[in-house]
């Protein structure tokens, strides 16, 4: 196994487990995404998109194969670019947005190596 398999398997699993986190906790997800639900509405949103999503997009290299991991670089690059464009167009340079911005560049690098 080489050292980007290894990395492209930690993306992954990084990405399973957030989801994972906003499954079983959907509270954590404001506190970090400055998105505020009320109701179990807002807790279904949170838990499919946030929760399902990202296990569903994390696990897929592990069904469906090796070229799945690019399938999640595409994604994460996809997330990062429309999020610097919120930056400068929100004018949303909260530290968290950066933070954000930068994990989701250096996963999507590495997926799609």
């Amino acid at each position: 196994m080489d050292i980007i398999f290894i990395l492209k398997v930690i993306a992954a699993m990084l990405t399973i487990a957030t989801g994972l986190l906003a499954l079983i906790k959907p509270s954590a997800v404001p506190g970090f995404t400055g998105l505020s639900y009320s109701g179990p509405r807002g807790i279904s949103e949170v838990r499919s998109i946030f929760g399902g999503l990202f296990i569903a997009l994390g696990s897929a290299p592990f069904v469906l194969g090796e070229a799945a991991f690019g399938v999640l670089g595409f994604s994460y690059l996809g997330i990062a670019i429309v999020r610097l464009f919120s930056i400068f167009f929100d004018k949303s340079k909260e530290q968290s947005n950066l933070i954000s911005l930068g994990i989701e560049i250096v996963l999507g690098i590495i997926l799609i190596l």
